[in-house]
């Protein structure tokens, strides 16, 4: 039935994908799809699941079946689809579903391995125009339209017409919508703290700014100051200083050059929330056990990889061929990001964030976390860190095995898996990984951490965590340069190296909790000891000797020489500082070339750690300053006008990159939960959405909240811990 003569909702959205190299000229439009308006029957459309395509006034419509799991379990395609790499398809279709319900509209490989160029979920009612705009990745005759219907408990009609696939179209330019020119902290400054925002504009001279309260009441005002061209956005910019305005409000706005800012508060208890916010993140991380509602609303979800189908499970995993002849029970822990897998070197440096957010700040003992262990007397914190501590442990290797001792790096799926796929019903063989020398030093880097902090909670775990500590560094010893593979096949590789960090961070964990000259004796002779650690990224899964200095600075002990670390530490800040103060937008972060790291907002927070670590130990006002201005970047004032902390700000990221946390592709799931940080802007936009929305982009627009974009908008365990360590150090200053 032509399309003129319906009456029809209109829903058009324009995605461009895997751009890659340039595109080629564009040919002329060609239709892809075979009778996609039915007029001639059903052929060559196909169904599975045992369903059948019926033509009702035209249209074509499948009785979709209940009690599937996935969305691919019942479908309606086309197959033989030709698609060219560079080139630029539209495709749309007209759908009709009962509603409420989901279809899953791809293009993609019809043979193995089933993969995905183009897709979106819309949530189906009556009959409604969709239209999307992609780029091809891929040349293929092996491809296909589909439109995946399954996964629903009960059964449902779905209705499709008009469908099309038209190659050689323009393809479309993406423009982020950044909102008004005036960039705030759109959460909150401290009264006694500093206050500044950033204005973008042609101007390069000063221009009068106000800043009003929720009325619309001049409260202060005052006039910017010209900042030239910034390097890391390519924006000529100003900045606003209103320190001077010290008063607790709600609902504020900055008002300069035809402008006004997104509102924002003036409170000293700003951050509580946020406090706990991002440590409870981790509970819905958690493999191996129910999440349940009444402890996160919108977030229940049965026990994933617990050895209930269609998941394999952890409960007795054995490792890639070749690898090992036993299993091992790595039940528990947390997912390491938006996938299914469990990764021992981020779990560690991800642990240790915790454990020194609680071992630095004692606020963090009161924290309510309202998890299923809550109440039993041990602070929430450790409680939660303790979840991901027992899974490290069961990564050792058992004794009488070869590499006894030592961790084995990882354990996830044998092949990716889509989205949206909810942990339970991950289908997928587990694996785990062979050791590697940064798996153990890490396990005996956190082990040894643990012992001191769980000694006054439990007694027997501390003893278990402090000797699989000490086997583990011992292992390491035995065998300092087993290094991961660059394997990335079904989870991430964390391939790593260099290894004179993590053998420096283990033994000055050992040695704070041991007192033991032998550790002392491998710290001193470290090469890490004297280095200067204080990048342009402080510390992270793969550079963890800037972690150990923080705690030899701020844990009480005797290694000798103390006081060079603590100047070191007092230097690395002192470096970020300077770099904050050239930084028109205030950030303590300028990588070289301008060239953004994978997990920039986590490495900003990572900075700030630093910063508040050399508050501590000098207690000079500019570090609490320098703490403070740091953190407005993370939350509004950016050149993107977005908070990178879900929940957080009036517009702020909600779409990373999430298997179950998947609400863009599928309305039924949640968005993630509140203090989710995203990891912001990467200049290498390695996936398909980031490399064909923001190819040639300028630092900090090497970002897009899309679930597509792995690159720059996943959520991972430490970009979160992060966040919760540095938001400590914030909630406590006076």
């Amino acid at each position: 039935m032509p399309l003129w003569e319906r009456s029809l909702k209109i829903a058009t959205v324009t995605l461009l994908m895997v751009a890659g190299a340039a595109a080629p000229a564009q040919a002329e439009e060609a239709e892809q799809v075979v009778n996609g308006g039915f007029d001639n029957g059903t052929d060559p459309f196909w169904t599975n699941a045992g369903m059948t395509i019926g033509l009702t006034d035209g249209r074509a419509c499948v009785d979709v079946p209940g009690g599937t799991v996935n969305r691919w379990d019942a479908a309606v395609g086309q197959n033989d689809i030709d698609l060219v790499a560079g080139e630029t398809y539209r495709f749309s279709f007209d759908a009709q579903g009962d509603a409420g319900h989901v279809v899953r509209a791809i293009t993609g490989l019809s043979v193995a391995p089933y993969d995905t160029y183009f897709e979106q979920s819309p949530v189906l009612g009556d009959w409604t125009h969709y239209e999307y705009t992609f780029t091809a990745n891929a040349s293929t005759a092996q491809g296909q339209v589909a439109f995946q219907v399954g996964g629903s408990p009960d059964p449902w009609r779905f209705c499709v017409d008009n469908v099309s696939l038209v190659g050689g179209v323009p393809p479309e330019v993406y423009v982020p919508d950044t909102g008004p020119r005036v960039r705030v902290n759109q959460v909150a400054y401290l009264p006694d703290g500093p206050k500044g925002a950033t204005l973008v504009t042609e101007s390069t001279t000063a221009l009068p700014w106000q800043l009003k309260d929720r009325s619309g009441k001049v409260v202060k005002s005052g006039r910017t100051t010209p900042r030239g061209v910034d390097a890391s956005s390519g924006q000529n910019v100003h900045t606003i200083d209103f320190s001077g305005y010290r008063h607790k409000a709600t609902g504020l706005t900055l008002s300069v050059d035809g402008e006004v800012s997104r509102p924002f508060d003036i409170n000293g208890r700003a951050y509580d929330q946020l406090r706990a916010d991002a440590l409870k993140f981790y509970y819905t991380q958690r493999s191996g056990i129910e999440i349940r509602d009444d402890l996160r609303p919108g977030y229940a979800r049965p026990a994933g990889h617990v050895d209930v189908a269609p998941n394999q499970g952890d409960g007795a995993v054995g490792c890639v061929p070749g690898v090992c002849d036993y299993t091992l029970d790595v039940r528990g822990g947390w997912y390491d990001a938006g996938d299914h897998g469990k990764y021992v070197v981020n779990g560690g440096i991800s642990v240790w964030e915790l454990l020194a957010e609680y071992e630095h700040n004692s606020g963090s003992r009161k924290v309510n976390l309202a998890i299923p262990e809550s109440g039993n007397r041990v602070p929430d914190i450790l409680d939660e860190a303790r979840w991901e501590l027992e899974f490290l442990l069961s990564m050792q290797v058992p004794a009488g095995k070869p590499f006894a001792g030592m961790a084995h790096h990882k354990i996830h799926d044998q092949a990716w898996t889509g989205l949206p796929l909810l942990p339970h019903l991950d289908p997928q063989p587990r694996e785990v990984h062979p050791v590697s020398t940064a798996a153990s030093l890490n396990l005996a880097a956190t082990g040894a951490q643990a012992a001191r902090l769980y000694h006054r909670y439990d007694r027997t775990f501390a003893a278990k965590s402090l000797a699989a500590a000490r086997k583990a560094y011992d292992a390491a010893k035995a065998n300092p340069a087993l290094f991961a593979p660059a394997d990335g096949v079904g989870g991430g590789p964390y391939n790593d190296t260099k290894v004179s960090d993590d053998f420096y961070w283990a033994a000055v964990e050992l040695y704070l909790t041991t007192g033991e000259k032998k550790y002392a004796a491998d710290i001193l002779a470290s090469p890490e000891h004297t280095a200067d650690v204080f990048g342009q990224g402080a510390f992270d899964w793969a550079s963890t000797a800037a972690a150990a200095k923080i705690d030899l600075a701020l844990v009480p002990n005797r290694l000798p020489g103390l006081h060079r670390v603590k100047a070191q530490v007092v230097a690395g800040a002192d470096k970020y500082l300077a770099i904050q103060r050239q930084h028109p937008y205030g950030v303590a972060y300028a990588p070289a070339d301008n060239v953004w790291d994978w997990g920039s907002s986590s490495t900003i927070a990572n900075n700030l750690v630093v910063i508040a670590a050399a508050e501590r130990i000098t207690g000079k006002q500019r570090y609490r300053d320098g703490l403070l201005t740091g953190l407005d970047y993370l939350f509004g004032r950016n050149a993107l006008n977005i908070s990178y902390v879900t929940g957080y700000g009036e517009v702020n990221a909600k779409n990373q990159h999430s298997r179950w946390y998947a609400a863009q592709l599928d309305p039924a799931l949640p968005h993630p939960p509140a203090g989710t940080l995203s990891g912001g802007p990467n200049s290498s936009i390695q996936d398909p959405v980031a490399q064909a929305k923001l190819k040639g982009c300028t630092g900090q627009f090497c970002y897009i909240d899309d679930i597509g974009s792995w690159a720059t908008n996943e959520l991972t365990i430490n970009w979160n811990a992060a966040l919760a360590h540095v938001i400590g150090y914030v909630s406590e200053l006076d």
